[in-house]
């Protein structure tokens, strides 16, 4: 059989923070954070704060397909996690806040989770399931350093700015088999235990491929995409990775996903794509008709 030798390369998720820095590294990505203020940054700034996290992670010697979990609210500190721990070979396993604890605490220890990135606004979570989790060896507070939690109970919790400030961000991605694990995510609502489901890179890229079409979500550099599908959700429909592939701005809701919050994001930043689920548009619209409001 003779073989095709065009674009004979892996499909890596660091392929797509590789080419959107390059060619949209100026596209936008705002954020309202934990905080309750709005963070910009842009794609060149995710790239580069991307590679320090994977620069974190050879640093605490994690090994290749190692796991990394989060538990967080959308951001461009998540995005960063989704990057550098993929993008350096490592497995992003996002967790469900909203699941019991002894059900979290199952999770991390069957997915052997190493390190654990959190918003401090799941810190009472992660102080109810630290203690049951031996495999975690590293807790991250996606926060500043002067806003890590006083007194959390949890021993040498470190800020994720601490973490990554001092890492290179001239860290050379690594190629490896496509089909290597990716990111993995447990099932909610299902019986017994939650039950792991891992993608790979190529299927990953397959689907930012896919649902940036035109017959799914268009997306193009002009559009602004606000996800308040969580990123803990089935990756939030895969939008960070079809953002990334087109250059589009990105407008992350964190945890105000009330409907006055999301109506004031979709104004101020010109968003011409928002994906979620019913309940988030059902309190969208519910405010714009008690306020007489329009898009």
């Amino acid at each position: 059989m003779l073989q095709g030798l065009m674009q004979d390369q892996p499909l890596l998720i660091s392929n797509l923070i590789t080419f959107v820095e390059r060619h949209n590294g100026d596209g936008e990505i705002v954020s309202r954070r934990v905080e309750g203020d709005i963070h910009r940054t842009t794609w060149a700034g995710i790239a580069r704060r991307s590679r320090q996290v994977a620069s974190a992670l050879e640093a605490e010697g994690l090994a290749m397909s190692d796991r990394v979990a989060t538990i967080a609210w959308n951001g461009y500190r998540h995005l960063e996690l989704y990057y550098g721990v993929s993008g350096a070979g490592r497995v992003l396993h996002t967790i469900n806040p909203r699941l019991h604890p002894d059900q979290v605490a199952w999770i991390v220890n069957h997915a052997q989770d190493e390190v654990l990135c959190f918003d401090t606004s799941f810190l009472p979570l992660v102080q109810a399931v630290h203690a049951r989790c031996p495999t975690v060896r590293k807790w991250i507070a996606l926060c500043d350093a002067d806003k890590l939690p006083a007194d959390s109970g949890i021993p040498n919790l470190l800020s994720y700015e601490a973490w990554i400030s001092d890492r290179s961000d001239r860290y050379e991605w690594p190629s490896f088999d496509e089909n290597a694990a990716s990111s993995m995510c447990y099932t909610s609502g299902t019986t017994g235990n939650p039950k792991a489901a891992l993608y790979s890179h190529r299927s990953t890229l397959l689907h930012a491929y896919a649902a940036a079409l035109p017959d799914v979500m268009r997306l193009s550099a002009r559009d602004s995409v606000l996800p308040v599908v969580p990123m803990f959700h089935v990756n939030a429909w895969g939008i960070p990775y079809s953002a990334a592939l087109t250059g589009c701005k990105l407008v992350f809701p964190g945890p105000a996903l009330d409907g006055k919050s999301v109506y004031e994001l979709i104004e101020s930043e010109g968003v011409t794509f928002a994906a979620g689920v019913p309940t988030v548009w059902q309190m969208l619209l519910g405010h714009l008709q008690a306020n007489d409001l329009k898009f």
